[in-house]
């Protein structure tokens, strides 16, 4: 039993940390101390950067939680001492050598792919236009366009940057897979999440489940915290 009441929330591409809003609110009302991480995903090293300075100003046991390129981010943050645990939501899990480039590099045959645009001045975004139908298809069309035109600019340092040691070789994990991603195809989100040896669970959503379903999301970090 891990015991932990720090919960560190890790946002992933394209957004920021206000995403997680609803999910904090739900953690906070259980009397997790819990805190948000603003990456500026520029690079990977700084989002890790990032991470470890707010896991390091906890006082125990934290329970690390990464979305999507968030996953990317914990994976490589998460061998810091301090961090027990380690949740996975419709997130990337690389193992050592791997980076988010070449995760996305090669998808299932028939899986739909995330509509990242060419890359302009060392920077990817996602196509406006089939934003809302990849990433957030069940949220309203007001939240989604707002989101397709608020996006934060994902780093190609980020993207090509692999992972040293992976956190899910020696912390337990749990990860939550979403059925009607378009990012992420979920047959390669089960893959991850089987090779972490992670406890799944599903939710019929899309990538944007910490938005759409918050109450799934918070149970699982709550069963990763309880250990």
């Amino acid at each position: 039993m891990s015991g932990a009441r720090n919960i560190i929330l890790v946002h992933g591409a394209f957004v920021d940390g206000s995403g997680w809003r609803s999910v904090y609110d739900l953690l906070a009302g259980d009397n997790f101390n819990v805190s948000v991480v603003q990456n500026p995903t520029v690079t990977l090293d700084g989002d890790v950067a990032a991470t470890r300075t707010l896991i390091e100003a906890q006082d125990g046991p934290v329970v690390l939680v990464g979305h999507s390129y968030g996953g990317v981010v914990i994976t490589e943050a998460g061998t810091h001492d301090k961090v027990s645990s380690l949740v996975y939501v419709a997130a990337f899990a690389p193992d050592a050598g791997e980076s988010l480039g070449s995760l996305i590099a090669d998808p299932p045959p028939g899986e739909s792919t995330a509509p990242i645009l060419p890359p302009e001045n060392g920077f990817l975004l996602l196509d406006r236009e089939r934003f809302a139908a990849s990433f957030a298809s069940d949220l309203p069309a007001n939240d989604t366009s707002f989101m397709a035109r608020s996006q934060v600019p994902l780093g190609l340092d980020a993207v090509s940057a692999k992972i040293t040691k992976p956190a899910w070789r020696t912390k337990p994990s749990w990860y939550l897979l979403t059925t009607q991603d378009g990012m992420i195809p979920p047959v390669a989100q089960r893959a991850m999440a089987e090779r972490a040896d992670a406890t799944i669970s599903d939710v019929a959503s899309s990538h944007a489940v910490y938005i759409s379903h918050p109450s799934e999301v918070a149970a699982l970090i709550k069963q990763a915290a309880l250990g």
